[in-house]
């Protein structure tokens, strides 16, 4: 797998960006629900992972008119 990413940000940058706790973002690491790169010790995940993790959970909002979205 080529990762093509230039930007790689840290467990508690991508906490912050999703409003959540990094044990959170460690979890879905540990689940291997997130693509990351280690480099050691330290953890990195790519922006485009993130992005991604945002797209595929949009859901968009239900027309009050018809009822579908």
């Amino acid at each position: 797998m080529t990762v093509t990413s230039k930007q790689l940000l840290s467990v508690t940058e991508v906490a912050t960006r999703l409003g959540l706790k990094p044990a959170t973002i460690r979890r879905l690491i540990l689940e291997r629900r997130i693509p990351y790169v280690k480099l050691g010790r330290a953890v990195r995940i790519p922006v485009e992972a993130v992005e991604a993790m945002i797209a595929a959970s949009y859901r968009p909002a239900i027309d009050e008119g018809t009822g579908r979205p």
